[in-house]
């Protein structure tokens, strides 16, 4: 199953590209992920829990990331299996950045494969759905931690503007807790309106 998905981020090219190199701090900006740890031979450990509906699942698994400085792409292969549930994932990302302005655009292409209970969600296009929203949640946390790290940057640095700065913007630490958690029960609603939309459209 592929998924074609872009987003824009409201901060310059090279804090967003940092960004994404801090990855315990990408883990923390998405709902229901968990970053677990880095092992020997660079691989990262991680989990990532969600509900939809009656169905539930956490997956356990291990991702290689790698970066090209040069083009300023992700990419990203992993792998992850929800014990209780028997179910099974793969799937390979490429996140590419692009400056636009004084932001910064993020197109990724995935390829996402299931087997188990969970493939049923992927034949009705929820999981495509699914993604889109947890998109949403993941660039508006990224903006919260950006904003705090500018200003705390700006503080540091003795900046006239840092007081300000550091009122106005959200306070929000990886794993801290201040990012939203999964809303499962939004989330199902906002995919199962997303997925009737497209089924209206089509046989319009």
């Amino acid at each position: 199953m592929e998924i074609k998905q872009n987003f824009v981020v409201s901060q310059p090219f090279p804090t967003v590209w940092t960004f994404f190199h801090d990855v315990p701090s990408v883990a923390a900006c998405l709902p229901g992920a968990e970053y677990l740890g880095t092992k020997d031979d660079g691989s990262i450990s991680g989990k990532v829990s969600a509900k939809v509906g009656p169905f539930q699942a956490s997956f356990e698994g291990e991702a290689k990331v790698k970066y090209d400085e040069e083009a300023k792409k992700v990419e990203f292969e992993g792998k992850g299996v929800d014990r209780k549930g028997a179910s099974r994932g793969k799937m390979s990302m490429l996140c590419t950045l692009v400056p636009e302005g004084s932001a910064t655009r993020v197109d990724v292409l995935a390829d996402v494969q299931l087997s188990g209970t969970i493939a049923q969600f992927g034949r009705t296009g929820l999981i495509t759905e699914i993604a889109n929203q947890l998109v949403r949640e993941f660039v508006r946390n990224a903006e919260t931690e950006l904003g705090a790290r500018s200003a705390a940057a700006a503080a540091e640095a003795g900046s006239p503007q840092a007081d300000s700065l550091t009122k106005s913007a959200p306070q929000f630490a990886p794993g801290s807790g201040a990012v939203k958690p999964l809303n499962t029960t939004s989330l199902l609603l906002a995919a199962l309106k997303g997925w009737l939309n497209s089924l209206f459209k089509k046989a319009a």
